[in-house]
């Protein structure tokens, strides 16, 4: 089983969006601040004989005769990190984010222990996303690879289409349960398992491994008299869980739903909420860079030094990508619906930037990125603006808010110029289109960028701490 890393994730069904969309989102959290990602296309294939083989933990498995393009955020080192695709939309319009780590507890696992050569995060994108053709076939077809392979840890796993929105988690070495977020409702997720009463005469609104029930009934793992809280019977609730991961989902539901009194420590925050509001992707965006801002928990902030500290914030320097997947069902047409928000660097500090999906491939500064620094990679550039940004964040943080403001308000227009024009275009046309648009953006970016980095490094040089007032006198 894989060590606690972290990410926190955030799904909303289309009718709780201002524009119909679907969205998931997660941070994609790694063990180490540096763990260069790239962001590439993965062709569609036709040809038999295929196989999948793990090289973090020996899984092998053989693969169908053809699989659909897909967009993913793998390892640049994938010989020592493994691959982890981790992200995207494949060519049907089906988003998938893998993983969210979770935890099962130990009076389940000793029943149905981790197997060691199953599907783990490495593989989960790679092995399933290909192969779908909705959010349901989704969670389904894993599933069923969960039955004859079992899995190493415990995982949740995201999946969207232009409909629906599902969120699977496993718990066990077999076992799981998938709930469909409510199309008015939204769900915050952070490493604990969080799917709450499964109502199993509902196959629309929640999937299952084969014999869940029969297996909670015969090892007596059902704490409640009556009912299934999945929650409950699979997870786990203590005082890491307190401090790591219950105090994120505190605070996402508080940005969505500032009317409700929670504590940052409870145990019993609900999974599925209605926001106070309809949610955009700036948003979601806002949870995921969030850390707690404008409470006594901000390790950024001017509250006490044991509160600063007390919680582990949502955006972190190990995050190694942060995206929003968005379906938006008011495009009018799916060849230009589906959007990547992306962001390589710290969100807290760097921006997301869009991209449209049904392309064959991405900017070079994307797909191409090096294990060390350098100067054109994406990846390297928006960890070099985080750094900086951070090293004098009160004299930085508004600069830096208004320039994500401004590219925000910049992206915005960039994607309705692109769909407007893309309306014009025979059906063959649009994705070399939206090829050049994707680039056109990252370039306008890389300007923006190095611009503003260029600002802070001269007001930084102004706030050495090697300097003295000079006697005019002297």
């Amino acid at each position: 089983m894989k060590q606690l890393s972290a990410c926190t994730s955030v799904l909303v069904g289309k009718a709780a969006s201002v524009d119909g969309s679907t969205m998931i989102a997660r941070n994609d959290d790694t063990f180490l601040p540096l763990t260069p990602q790239r962001f590439t296309v993965v062709p569609a294939y036709q040809q038999a004989g295929r196989e999948w083989h793990s090289g973090q933990n020996g899984l092998r498995m053989p693969l169908p005769d053809t699989g659909y393009r897909y967009l993913a955020t793998p390892n640049a080192d994938v010989d020592r990190a493994g691959v982890y695709a981790e992200s995207g939309f494949n060519e049907k319009n089906v988003a998938m984010s893998a993983t969210e780590s979770v935890y099962g507890n130990p009076r389940a696992l000793s029943h149905d222990p981790w197997v060691q050569n199953g599907i783990a995060e490495d593989s989960l994108q790679s092995v399933v996303l290909p192969y779908i053709d909705t959010a349901k076939a989704g969670v389904q077809y894993l599933g069923n690879l969960l039955k004859q392979y079992g899995s190493p840890e415990g995982n949740g796993v995201l999946f969207a289409d232009a409909n629906e929105v599902w969120y699977m988690e496993i718990v066990t070495g077999h076992h799981w349960v998938a709930q469909r977020i409510p199309d008015d409702c939204y769900a915050v997720v952070a490493n604990q398992v969080a799917i709450q009463e499964v109502d199993f005469d509902d196959s629309d609104q929640f999937l299952h491994s084969e014999g869940i029930e029969e297996f909670v009934r015969r090892y007596h793992l059902n704490p409640a008299e009556e009912g299934f809280n999945f929650r409950r019977i699979f997870g786990t609730s203590n005082e890491k869980d307190r401090h790591y991961n219950t105090p994120r989902v505190w605070y996402g539901q508080k940005l969505f739903n500032p009317e409700i009194e929670q504590s940052p420590v409870s145990n019993d925050l609900p999974f599925i909420r209605k926001a106070s509001r309809k949610l955009t992707v700036m948003d979601v965006e806002a949870v995921l860079s969030s850390h707690y801002n404008e409470t006594e928990y901000d390790p950024l902030g001017n509250g006490p030094s044991e509160l600063k500290t007390k919680f582990r914030p949502v955006a972190m320097n190990r995050t190694q990508n942060s995206h929003v997947l968005q379906f938006r069902n008011d495009a009018e047409n799916p060849q230009w619906a589906a959007i990547m928000w992306l962001n390589f660097g710290v969100p807290a500090f760097s921006p997301y930037v869009p991209f449209f999906a049904n392309v064959a491939k991405t900017p070079a500064s994307y797909d191409q990125t090096p294990l060390t620094m350098d100067d054109q990679s994406a990846y390297w550039m928006y960890r070099k603006l985080s750094m900086l940004a951070e090293t004098h964040y009160p004299q930085f943080v508004q600069t830096v808010r208004d320039f994500k403001t401004e590219a925000n308000q910049m992206f915005l227009t960039h994607l309705e110029n692109t769909i407007y024009q893309a309306r014009h275009l025979s059906e063959p046309q649009v994705p070399a289109f939206l090829e050049r648009q994707n680039l056109s953006l990252t370039n306008e970016m890389y300007d923006r960028v190095h611009q503003l980095m260029n600002t802070l490094m001269s007001k930084g040089l102004t706030l050495s701490k090697l300097t003295y007032d000079m006697d005019r006198n002297l």
